[in-house]
């Protein structure tokens, strides 16, 4: 993995840049994994690589090129290639200048333990689990993962960036032999605080849970979702409705309602990345400090993410949200956190006459992204609830659902609250208890 004296490199090849403007990015990450399947491990790895991205300016045309070579001669050849592809490019009207950021708080999220910590542990870790799968007449499969990234930015403006932090990520599939699966998973900063035989347990008592599998009907359901199935949601809700680009362009469900009501009162959601829960890298891809943004508040929606281009177009300032240099997907909230409410899980449950127990969402796709509408099907543990308990196992529904309709429609949020990863994004969210909720039979 890289360390600071990357810095050295980019500052001596920016100096040497023959462009109007040069950014030079390097992201660094070193993991090591563990998989394991039918109750055995099967794979222990390592790997540690860096991507080196380079964006050269030449008035308003900018070309990006990347590598993974970061010698000072991998460098100098990655900004040679960044020239030509700018040269040879087409102004950008809309591109105004690269922005200068001071020195970014330094990170908290590191931890030396995490990163350290052995494969001997991990494996220690997993046969725990596979003894208590094994005890239940379960199979199990899932990941288990340490890692550390480093980040570094550095411009022609004077921008000069660069830190670190760790991460474990944990997943585990339950199976029972007649097919029934359960699944949980958990992710953060500091392993000595993981207690990995609860976050397994929630799959293994899912996969367990007594009784054949009920059919429901197609129809509206008050539904309570786990945070995994709330990540899911807030997650492609992000990307069509928080970015700068979508807000500009007018594609988002958020354009022109800025200051209106969007969803239920009880929903307030922040781009948080200093939440201890977080503690997110300190800057963005074009160096840039984050900061928290509210996003919705008591359902009335606030404000979008930027990076320093939509920020110019939309008259704001970047928020410090800018992905990597070749991205087409613009500024995207990346450390989200759904705020927590009065009630424990189990009251949600309890205040439940009727109605779905939903672990997670499985292969959500778009089918207009203007209503939010998606569809998908519930998995890994949906389970009816009678009279304010779960009594049941249902089988799995299909999703036909608005995202936005269903924020609207949330009745409770849970006091408890879940790290959850998805796609190089971490959400901190709760349960929510969401009525008519449309499922069908699949």
């Amino acid at each position: 993995m890289i360390t600071e004296k990357i810095l050295d490199i980019f500052k001596g090849a920016i100096k040497n840049s023959p462009a109007d403007q040069t950014e030079l990015v390097c992201e660094s990450e070193e993991f090591y994994l563990t998989r394991f399947a039918e109750n055995l491990i099967h794979q222990n790895m390592g790997r540690s690589d860096s991507t080196i991205w380079c964006r050269a300016i030449f008035g308003k045309k900018a070309g990006v090129a990347r590598s993974n070579d970061a010698t000072k001669e991998g460098v100098a050849e990655l900004l040679k290639i960044a020239g030509d592809v700018a040269r040879n490019g087409n102004d950008d009207p809309g591109f105004q200048s690269l922005i200068r950021s001071d020195k970014a708080q330094k990170s908290q999220g590191f931890y030396k333990t995490t990163f350290d910590y052995p494969a001997a542990s991990r494996a220690g870790d997993v046969a725990a689990i596979i003894d208590r799968a094994k005890a239940a007449s379960l199979t199990c499969a899932g990941t288990y993962q340490t890692s550390a990234t480093a980040l570094c930015v550095a411009n022609s403006l004077g921008t000069e960036q660069f830190d670190k932090t760790s991460e474990y990520r944990f997943s585990l599939t339950a199976v029972a032999p007649g097919g029934r699966s359960g699944w949980s998973q958990a992710a953060g900063r500091d392993i000595e605080q993981f207690d990995f035989l609860t976050a397994a347990q929630r799959a293994l008592d899912k996969a367990a849970y007594p009784g054949e599998a009920v059919q429901l009907q197609s129809g509206t359901y008050n539904v309570i979702l786990e945070p995994d199935a709330v990540a899911n949601f807030l997650l492609l809700t992000a990307f069509l409705g928080f970015g700068g680009k979508t807000l500009h362009q007018g594609r988002s469900f958020m354009s022109e309602k800025i200051g209106q009501a969007i969803m239920a009162s009880g929903i307030t959601i922040t781009e948080d990345p200093f939440h201890p829960a977080m503690q997110f890298m300190p800057f963005d891809y074009e160096g840039v400090s984050r900061r928290k943004i509210t996003l919705v508040e008591n359902g009335i929606a606030r404000e979008g993410v930027y990076d320093s281009y939509y920020a110019v177009l939309a008259g704001k300032t970047s928020t410090g949200n800018a992905l990597a240099p070749d991205n087409n997907y613009g500024p995207y909230p990346k450390a989200m956190v759904i705020a927590p409410g009065n009630s424990s899980a189990d009251e949600l449950i309890k205040s439940t006459p009727s109605g779905i127990y939903v672990t997670r969402f499985w292969y959500l796709n778009y089918i207009n992204p203007m209503k939010t509408m998606v569809t998908g099907y519930t998995r890994d543990g949906t389970f009816l609830i009678e009279d304010g308990k779960i009594t049941k196992p249902i089988v799995d529904m299909r999703v036909q659902q608005s995202m936005l309709e269903a924020f609207s429609n949330v009745e409770l949020v849970s006091s408890e609250q879940r790290l959850i990863p998805q796609y190089g994004t971490l959400m901190l969210v709760p349960f929510l208890k969401i009525n008519n909720f449309n499922l069908s039979a699949t």
